[in-house]
């Protein structure tokens, strides 16, 4: 009999399919076969198998005719793209299941995916973007009085605001969270609210202020058996804080108590973090033997469950316990999964924008159609009610032979600025094949020069052509030309200025989501993109600024680029334009453009740049 069940548990979806091809299923057919497959999708989930909730997920997007039920698909997909470690897929389904939200004014649904999409950015380091996805998910949230979900957006904007050193905005942030879970009476939230608050003075050294914060979480009313994983993780950052302030005692028992927790609790990402905590403490008191197991079984762990601050962490670790060529084994690994990391961080924040350009794409064309049906609607009906009026023709007649001559002066000086616009995206053409020629050929050629060089351990001369080939793909990147086909122009700055954000260079920015850049050419933005970029650049190499303020603005047949910044400034008079400034003045006088910079010595400096439109 089990099997019997078994073969019918696994056959009933696609019997219904066949069905389908001979019989017409009627909506409400549809809906029940929905509902009982994801209800089966739904308990494999709660199995932890996920490859079998994702097939029933997709076998039910066949049944799936109410946008409410798409929502629900995009979810449980993403849902399963989370859990098997690829952000990419999970951001874009949670994108797709959060549109249909708004096409059925469901405002938690809503929230909810934006809070998704917010921690995916902030575990990616995309710390903008979750800013601005938490944001939105407020607007949704606070209006319906969600507090469950509302708490867990203030948590959130307060872990990116503690990673953007923003220490009083994380404070208010973490403090709004507590007062929301007072009317959520959450209690695993607020355990959490209160050790996020905790680590915040952890990672300012100030351990007075942490343990705190880790004894009033650790004085909830049986926090040891009704939470263990709450208590294992304030527990650890009690110990870690005891120990940074000098107090030594039971260390070395707090530790290893942990870890036991985290065993019983299968928490392997967790068990990574305390033989980390292990390795260091015995590193310390020059116990290496014990330093190093610890060290392996961190990487080990990390390994299993993709932890890759504890694998950078652990690596770094063996490669200072170990010596010879060992120790350089393990400095490789750390370099390369370093590198890697950075790569991915980078291509994820292009992938995230690439997404959300995409979608709101479709949302506008949606948005246009409609429109257009509607213009055409009225258009019919009005040509309906209305009769040809004779004297029109006469004035019509005048208007137009005066707005003729006007199309053709127009026209003219049209004609003339797209020449120009065609003769500049030729250059950009041109500069994007030399830029190919020195990363593919030049700096390929370096590279194996200096795999060699470093074989005959020629040290010193490998590291110097190391420097050559690092200051020829510089160049490349420089040279190379910037697409606003698949990532928008928006888009393209704000992962530039994520790009150089850093806690003691700050860059606001100002105008770049007021406008439809869609309609401006490429060419104009293309220049006020490497026109930012040369700013930033100069103004973190020269300029000592710790703040920039970027500005963008469209008036009348014109657009604009004001960026200041407080750095040291410079005597205009005096100061000769260096190369990069004058390639800038070149690329604007293409464009009919001016530009004009401002400054003075110890009162930063003021950029202005113009294009005209011309459309």
């Amino acid at each position: 009999m089990r099997h019997l069940s078994l073969i019918f548990f696994f056959a009933f979806p696609y019997f219904l399919f066949c069905q389908n091809k001979s019989v017409s299923i009627t909506s409400k057919q549809d809906s029940i076969v929905f509902n009982d497959t994801m209800k089966k999708a739904l308990s494999f989930f709660r199995e932890k198998q996920l490859d079998s909730f994702k097939k029933y997920t997709e076998l039910s997007s066949n049944y799936s005719k109410k946008t409410k039920d798409l929502q629900k698909v995009h979810f449980y997909l993403a849902t399963y793209y989370k859990y098997t470690e690829k952000p990419d897929s999970a951001y874009y389904h949670y994108h797709q299941s959060k549109n249909l939200a708004k096409k059925n004014n469901d405002s938690l649904a809503i929230g909810r995916r934006l809070l998704s999409i917010a921690n995916i950015q902030r575990e990616f380091k995309d710390y903008l973007g979750s800013e601005i996805s938490s944001i939105e998910a407020l607007q949704y949230l606070e209006p319906i009085k969600s507090y469950e979900y509302l708490e867990r957006v203030y948590n959130n904007l307060g872990l990116v605001s503690s990673e953007l050193d923003l220490e009083k905005e994380a404070l208010k942030y973490y403090n709004t969270a507590l007062e929301t879970n007072k009317l959520n009476n959450n209690i695993i939230g607020y355990l959490y609210i209160i050790n996020n608050i905790g680590l915040l003075y952890q990672n300012k050294q100030q351990h007075q202020k942490a343990l705190i914060y880790f004894k009033k979480g650790l004085a909830f009313d049986s926090i040891k058996e009704k939470h263990p994983t709450q208590y294992a993780l304030l527990l650890e950052n009690l110990t870690y804080s005891n120990y940074s302030f000098g107090n030594k005692e039971r260390v070395l028992q707090q530790y290893n108590e942990v870890l036991s927790i985290r065993k019983k609790l299968h928490n392997y990402s967790g068990i990574s973090t305390t033989h980390i905590n292990l390795s260091n403490y015995f590193k310390d008191f020059n116990l290496t033997k014990k330093a190093l197991f610890h060290s392996n079984e961190a990487l080990k762990y990390a390994k299993q469950t993709h932890n890759n601050k504890r694998w950078l962490e652990a690596l770094e670790n063996l490669s200072r316990l170990t010596k010879g060529e060992q120790s350089k084994q393990y400095l490789r690994e750390y370099i390369t999964l370093n590198d890697s990391l950075f790569q991915k961080e980078r291509q994820l924040k292009n992938q995230f924008a690439k997404i959300r350009y995409e979608t709101d794409k479709k949302e506008k064309e949606n948005v246009v159609l409609k429109t257009e049906n509607q213009q055409k609607q009225a258009e019919i009906t009005y040509q309906k009610q209305q009769k040809t009026i004779g004297w029109l023709a006469a004035v019509s007649g005048l208007l137009f032979s005066g707005f003729s001559v006007l199309f053709y002066f127009q026209r003219k000086r049209k004609i003339l600025y797209q020449a120009q616009l065609q003769k500049v995206e030729a250059r950009e053409q041109e500069r994007q094949q030399i830029a190919k020629s020195l990363h593919d050929e030049v700096a390929g050629d370096l590279r194996l020069l200096h795999r060699k060089l470093e074989k005959s351990n020629l040290v010193e001369e490998a590291i110097k052509l190391n420097a050559v080939k690092e200051n020829v793909r510089n160049l490349s990147h420089q040279l190379s030309s910037v697409s606003f086909d698949k990532v928008s122009f928006k888009d393209q700055i704000i992962n530039l200025v994520s790009d150089y954000f850093e806690l003691d260079f700050k860059i606001k920015v100002y105008g770049i989501r007021d406008y439809d850049w869609t309609t401006i050419d490429n060419s104009i933005k293309r220049l006020l993109y490497l026109s930012t970029r040369e700013s930033i650049q100069n103004c973190k190499k020269y300029a000592k600024a710790s703040t920039i303020i970027i500005d963008f603005s469209v008036h009348k047949k014109y657009v604009h680029l004001n960026i200041t910044d407080n750095g040291i400034g410079f005597n205009t008079k005096i100061s000769k334009k260096g190369i990069g400034l004058q390639n800038l003045q070149e690329r604007v006088e293409e464009l009919d453009g001016t530009l004009t910079i401002t400054s003075e010595i110890g009162k930063g400096t003021q950029t202005h740049i113009q294009i005209p439109l011309n459309v």
